[in-house]
């Protein structure tokens, strides 16, 4: 019987070949049944009978169209010859080269897209997750009894633990699997989002949200490699971007939703005063849908054939892509295709660490301390492999382009919002009343709204004031003298400078710190509000949302013209063309500063900036060999989220002092991002390492 690896040749399905890949046959190919012989039964798809291939007709052959067959037969061709030219090929150079032909033969069709679903949803868990404390916080530092730095700290745990799990689980996905690391990843943010719901106190909240982070992080760095490693060279640009869109449609979602559950706040219950689950709650337990979806869609997708390949585990990836070949051809009405593959090539590994833990003796506590251990330690060894002569030029300049994009990005995503908001404040302001030396003398101020106001050197006696909500009120320099307050709530509300006497308080929320230089003479406080209390209505909420929301929804056209477009242009001349105009957009500020202006310009700013990140996350993949892309992605998606924390908190400060600083910064670090990009290497044609 003839060595099945000598019959080396890819033959059109008419009988006429497409020329010999791996001369010579032999170890170093995989072998194709060229004639179809009879299949094993665990080997080779179901044929179905009756069918004659010669009698179909390919419809654009009258046209002078080559048939995509032959298209693809000449591309391998001209792979076979260059590497034929070559002195020596590696082994891995000869299995990305293996792989590219297998997945070809695989075609795109139903499993990518099942996947393409189940992936997106795990992304659009990441936009998510963004957007799920800064909707939340405006109801919950009243829930929580938050202070101005435990809001702060709260923001930042947000980023710092999405960086940690980018790190963690990006490093670990190339040495346990991807499939394996995204599913523990999205498990724990489920879970803990889930707790962070019902979580009373602040730092039970906060801890919760930090592993809720963790978990989340890995999700961009292993999605992109996940997905990318199942497409094949043409179809790689193109389908990453549109995959890039569910982080979009994750913003959009937050923002529906917090619009449609927050403000309800009927939507709850209570058990008591120490369980309270108001409708912010809610919305957390509604957030954590995409992630949910996309944990159980997961369990019914394979690994990856690729990373299984390069740890050497033949078997299992043969049996996956038999499996993609049969999925995307049925669904096709072809299922006759045969998968023709019968041999891998696959690279020896270096795993003489883990069989001889695998083979030790111990209690099982030691062998999984020093499994962990020596996992740790391949883990890094790969991180600083990073660093190597061969790759060192990469990251230095994905890192500069990461930061920089990164840092102009999450810096005006929060300095827009925050800018509205000083100049709906500083209009606010504009329209304040201020009432001079009222004189008032047993009255009754009986529900009613105090808003906006300013009383200097007023003085009130014997007057009640009953059922009465205060919203920015300040009394200055004014006498209160045999007076009695009465369930009282107040926002923003002082007395400074007054003189307090004979005068009762009950069942108010003025505690001594809204009393700021006052004389209290004689003045009783019974039953204070203790605790915090939910407004009747939260200021900016719906600005909050419709700023979030226009600014996802215009990242649509980004999204879709780099998608169209990522093939034909190519990926650097989108990353620099998108950030330098960019950069060019912050400028517009100096022309027109108005509310208007701003959510115009946030809007063009998000959608450029789409097209941008598409780019780079493509770029990223194409960039590293399969026993580090996981590991470069998480790094450089960790420098991401610090570039993130500096951006957003130095962009925050400069709110109310000058505009020209962040623009400038922006404008500064988008240039100088979009100038590196056009140093990068040309990626449409690499068949990935």
């Amino acid at each position: 019987m003839a060595d099945p690896y000598q019959n080396n040749m890819y033959q059109q399905q008419g009988g006429d070949s497409y020329g010999t890949y791996g001369e010579g046959g032999g170890p170093n190919g995989y072998g194709y049944h060229t004639d179809y012989p009879p299949q094993e039964e665990d080997a080779a798809s179901d044929a179905t009978e009756g069918h004659d291939e010669e009698d179909q007709m390919y419809e654009g052959e009258y046209q002078g169209i080559p048939h995509p067959d032959e298209v693809k037969a000449a591309q391998r061709a001209a792979r076979a010859k260059a590497r034929s030219a070559r002195n020596a090929v590696s082994e891995l150079e000869e299995l990305s080269e293996q792989y590219e032909d297998i997945m070809e033969d695989c075609g795109h069709g139903k499993f990518q897209w099942t996947l393409f679903i189940v992936l997106g949803l795990a992304l659009m868990a990441d936009g998510v997750e963004c957007f799920v404390v800064a909707f939340a916080l405006p109801s919950a530092e009243k829930d929580l009894c938050l202070s101005n730095a435990e809001k702060g700290m709260l923001g930042l745990t947000v980023f710092v633990s999405m960086m940690v799990g980018a790190f963690l689980w990006g490093g670990l996905a190339d040495k346990v699997g991807r499939r394996r690391c995204l599913l523990v990843a999205l498990a724990i943010n489920c879970v803990f989002a889930f707790l962070s719901s019902f979580a009373q106190g602040y730092g039970l909240f906060l801890f919760f949200r930090l592993l809720s982070g963790v978990g989340i992080g890995g999700t961009i760095p292993i999605v992109y490699t996940y997905f990318s490693e199942f497409l094949q060279m043409d179809k790689r640009g193109e389908h990453l971007s549109w995959l890039c869109m569910f982080w979009m449609i994750g913003g959009i979602y937050a923002s529906f939703t917090a619009w449609g559950i927050i403000p309800r706040y009927g939507w709850g219950f209570s058990m008591g005063t120490e369980f309270q689950f108001h409708s912010w709650r809610v919305f957390i337990l509604v957030a954590a849908l995409p992630a949910i979806t996309s944990l159980v869609g997961l369990t019914f997708m394979p690994e990856s054939p690729r990373f299984l390949l390069e740890n050497a585990k033949h078997d299992e990836a043969w049996m996956i892509l038999k499996r993609v070949h049969d999925t995307n051809w049925r669904a096709k009405g072809q299922p006759e295709k045969v998968f023709t593959v019968t041999h891998i090539k696959a690279p020896k590994t270096a795993e003489d660490e883990f069989i001889e833990i695998q083979s030790a003796t111990g209690t099982p506590v030691q062998r999984w301390a020093v499994r962990s251990l020596t996992l740790c330690k391949l883990v890094l060894k790969n991180v600083a492999s990073l660093m190597s002569a061969e790759l060192r030029f990469a990251t230095l300049f994905m890192a500069v382009i990461w930061f920089c994009m990164a840092f102009s990005y999450y810096g005006l995503s929060v300095w827009f919002p925050d800018m509205i908001k000083h100049l709906q404040y500083e209009e606010y302001k504009s329209k304040i009343k201020v009432v001079h030396r009222e004189r008032v003398k047993n009255f009754n101020f009986h529900n009613l709204t105090l808003e906006n106001q300013i009383h200097t050197e007023g003085e009130y006696i014997n007057d009640k004031f009953i059922s009465i909500v205060m919203k920015s009120v300040k009394f200055e320099d004014s006498l209160f003298e045999d007076c009695h307050f009465e369930d009282i709530r107040s926002t923003d509300t002082v007395f400074e400078n007054c003189t307090i006497r004979s005068t009762l308080f009950t069942n108010t929320d003025l505690w001594e710190e809204k009393f700021i230089n006052c004389r209290m003479e004689n003045s009783t406080f019974e039953h204070n509000k203790h605790g915090c209390h939910l407004d009747n209505g939260e200021e900016n909420d719906v600005l909050i949302y419709l700023v979030s929301f226009l600014g996802s929804l215009a990242m649509l056209p980004g999204n879709i013209i780099s998608a169209l477009f990522m093939e034909k242009i190519g990926r650097v001349k989108i990353i620099g063309g998108s950030m330098l105009i960019s950069a060019g957009c912050t400028f517009f500020l100096f022309l027109s500063f108005s509310q208007a202006a701003i959510i115009a310009l946030q809007c063009l700013f998000c959608g450029v900036s789409a097209a941008a990140w598409n780019g780079i996350e493509v770029v990223t993949v194409e960039l590293y060999p399969a026993s580090k892309r996981a590991t470069a992605f998480g790094v450089l998606n960790a420098l991401c989220k610090l570039a993130a924390v500096l951006g957003s908190s130095i962009f925050a400060s400069f709110v109310g002092v000058t505009t020209a600083v962040p623009i400038l910064l922006s404008f500064a670090a988008l240039v100088c991002g979009g100038l590196m990009a056009l140093k990068l290497p040309d990626t449409r044609e690499k068949i990935l390492q």
